[in-house]
């Protein structure tokens, strides 16, 4: 008989081979889920084999430089470190050499002048602790510590401070400051995750050639990738891939730093001086159409990025020219075939239908030639050409072919293309002067080219070349690119002494004789807008204006276009500007050895005044002739007893020199023309008492040329403003 014992030992194996039978059923259903499906538990399998067995890395491409044409660096990388502390004592372990910070205390007061944080913040920070209580095992220490130089890296490390390392970045960095830093532009560094989730800084062009450029100078980030064991090391006779990065392009402008410098210095003096909202000087080779300055007011350092403005003021700020648009109303009037230069115009205004357009002198300059127009910068003789010389449908499509209206192709960002719509015929008159339609500086600079290449135009560039370091190939080299014929040689020519004697002329009434300098045949055209108030009119303040210049030099064989502009200086007149413009263009002349003008014709030069106090006043007249200066003799007398301006004062010829005598009886003189200045220094030295209403030049005064004047004659005089060539009524 079995007994039950026997029955239990026969059973054992049973349930044995049931539960290994579950066991691997349940494996193989595991199995079977694990390769059929990717994802166990929320959790793909094979990233998570991957990210455990797999070591990657990102290769970070350097950021192209930026050069001039002389190949100095105008924006390059530089190293730039964090400073980061250890604090746990884990980090030390066994070592024997101190790897965390052991003196807090000590460690705060050697850092904080170095990376300017107080010692109470540092040491702060290198006592941090987490919730648990444990100190942290690593802080940045920031702010002050973040974008240090190798210089203060090296000064930290020679403290031998335990625990103190440095984690390696790049920053951008603009060696010459605010130089050029609307063409640069700037870029920024970008913090951002790599694949390993550790915050890397990626630098990001955001304004000019930096923004326009980004992508060619960032170049292309590589890679590393190899298997690794538990401890993180490489695991050998593995594959390892590895993609080299590809550095960024460096480019090269058309950029010279020595003329750069000289429009950065003439500008920057012009704004200490004068306080203009606003104000650019671009000088470009006139026959290769290479940018070789461009300075503006205001700027910004790309290091600090103090930026007030992010419209470039060289290609996508507008503005309303004003009258060196008469240089091709004009120059389109001429090359017509149907311009009479001897057409005598009457100055002062002209009747447009319904509308009326006034010179800026308004009592004008009486009857006047076409050429004798441009000089003064008439704008009746400007619209009087508009009706009796050339038709809308003319004007437009010069302007167009001058490049007005378009981009002009130069390698900047944010490129306008302005405006030139009119259509009736105030609209049509005002654009042949400059108001109602709108420009760019790259579009006066190219326009002006065409007087220096025959009648042709030369496109303006500033990129020069572009070279993939990673090959020494160049990738992209720009060329001169001229225009069709526009204009007829003969057309240049007359043009070119138009504007010579704007500038050089011998008329005294000429626009631009304020640019006149012996050290080259400067020639050009004045301009002066008036600006949109932004509720359909003008402002109408004494200097709420837009002076400008535009110009070529040398006069025969032009190899310089300039332009400049300035808007709203606490003074009004051309002097802000025009002693700007003189800096640069004596400064441009000697260093490239340009020869000063054999043919200068005009008595218009600098002068310095001694002092004619107590001295004939036949021989200092005699002595202000021969150099060209007629002065206003107040009185009859022999002596001198009172001049304007005082000794010392460098004038042009064509300035105001006052001379008062020792006479009993002064007469008044004809004040017509005369700026508020002037008229208001020889009434006070005279000690007339006056009134003046208006702002600008004296256009009327009450008491008549000839009559004798005392401290009781009261006088009137009425002002308009001498720069408001644009006022339409």
């Amino acid at each position: 008989m079995k007994s039950k014992n026997n029955k239990k030992v026969k059973s054992f194996p049973r349930l044995f081979i049931n539960f290994t039978f579950f066991c691997l059923l349940i494996i193989i259903v595991q199995l079977s889920y694990v390769s059929l499906f990717p994802n166990l538990y929320g959790k793909n399998m094979k990233e998570l084999a991957k990210s455990r067995n797999t070591y990657e890395a990102t290769l970070y491409a350097k950021r192209g430089t930026i050069y001039d044409n002389e190949n100095n660096a105008l924006a390059l990388n530089v190293a730039s470190y964090t400073v980061i502390a250890y604090l746990n004592p884990r980090r030390t372990g066994s070592s024997k050499v101190a790897k965390h910070v052991t003196d807090p205390k000590k460690t705060a007061e050697a850092l904080s002048p170095l990376i300017n944080m107080s010692v109470d913040t540092l040491y702060e920070l290198l006592t941090r602790k987490k919730a648990d209580g444990e100190l942290q095992y690593q802080v940045e220490l920031g702010p002050g510590g973040r974008g240090i130089t190798e210089l203060v890296k090296k000064e930290i490390e020679n403290l031998n401070l335990p625990g103190i390392e440095f984690i390696e970045n790049y920053k951008r960095y603009y060696p010459n400051g605010d130089f050029a830093s609307y063409i640069l532009g700037y870029a920024k560094n970008k913090e951002e995750k790599d694949k390993e989730g550790k915050t890397v800084s990626t630098i990001v062009g955001e304004l000019g050639l930096e923004s326009k450029y980004n992508n060619i100078l960032t170049g292309k980030n590589g890679y590393l990738s190899y298997q690794r064991d538990r401890y993180g090391y490489k695991i050998p006779d593995t594959k390892e891939e590895r993609v080299e990065a590809l550095d960024g392009s460096d480019i090269y402008l058309t950029l010279d730093s020595n003329i750069q410098r000289f429009a950065e210095n003439a500008i920057r003096n012009l704004e200490a001086a004068y306080r203009p909202k606003w104000g650019v000087i671009a000088v470009m080779d006139a026959r290769t159409g290479a940018i070789l300055a461009s300075s503006s007011i205001p700027t910004f350092d790309p290091n600090v990025r103090n930026i007030t403005n992010y419209q470039s003021p060289f290609v996508t700020y507008t503005y309303e020219p004003g009258s060196v648009m008469k240089v091709y109303s004009y120059s389109c009037a001429v090359d017509s075939g149907k311009y009479n230069p001897n057409q005598i115009v009457k100055s002062g205004s002209i009747k447009i239908g319904d509308d009326e357009v006034r010179d800026w002198l308004r009592v004008g300059w009486g009857n006047i030639t076409l050429d004798k127009g441009f000089a003064y910068s008439s704008n009746v003789a400007a619209s009087t050409i508009m009706q009796t010389t050339i038709n809308k449908t003319e004007l437009r499509n010069c302007l167009e072919k001058f490049g007005f209206g378009d981009t002009t192709g130069v390698e900047l960002a944010n490129e306008s293309s302005g405006d030139i719509s009119f259509v009736y015929p105030i609209e049509v008159a005002t654009a042949a002067f400059g108001q109602g339609i709108t420009t760019t500086v790259m579009q006066q600079l190219q326009a002006m080219s065409m007087f220096a290449n025959d009648g042709k135009t030369v496109t303006p560039r500033i990129v020069s070349k572009i070279i993939d370091p990673n090959t020494g190939k160049v990738t992209y080299e720009s060329k001169v690119t001229k225009s069709e014929k526009l204009i007829q040689t003969s057309t240049v020519t007359k043009m070119k002494e138009l504007m010579y004697e704007v500038v050089n002329g011998s008329d005294p009434n000429a626009s631009g004789l304020a640019y006149h300098t012996n050290s080259t045949a400067l020639i050009g055209k004045t301009g002066t807008a008036q600006i949109a108030s932004g509720s359909g009119g003008y402002l109408r303040g004494a200097t709420d204006y837009i002076y400008s210049f535009s110009g070529v030099f040398p006069k025969d064989n032009p190899e310089i276009v300039i332009y400049g502009a300035i808007q709203q200086p606490i003074v009004n007149g051309y002097r802000p500007l025009s002693n700007a413009i003189k800096d640069v263009v004596n400064n441009i002349a000697k260093y490239r050895n340009m020869n000063g003008s054999a043919t200068v014709i005009s008595n218009v030069s600098e002068y310095k005044l001694s002092s004619y106090l107590n001295k004939n006043i036949n021989t200092t007249l005699q002595t202000l002739n021969s150099v060209g200066i007629n002065p206003t003799i107040i009185g009859k007398g022999t002596k001198i007893i009172k001049q304007y301006p005082s000794s010392g004062t460098n004038i042009l010829t064509h300035d105001k020199v006052i001379l008062i005598t020792d006479d009993i009886n002064y007469l008044m003189p004809n004040l017509v023309g005369w700026s508020r200045k002037e008229a208001e220094t020889l009434l006070e030295m005279l000690k007339i008492p006056y009134e003046i209403s208006g702002n600008g030049i004296v256009v009327s005064q009450d008491v008549k040329e000839g009559t004798v004047i005392n401290q009781d004659t009261k006088l009137t005089l009425t002002l308009a403003n001498k720069y408001n060539m644009e006022e339409i009524k």
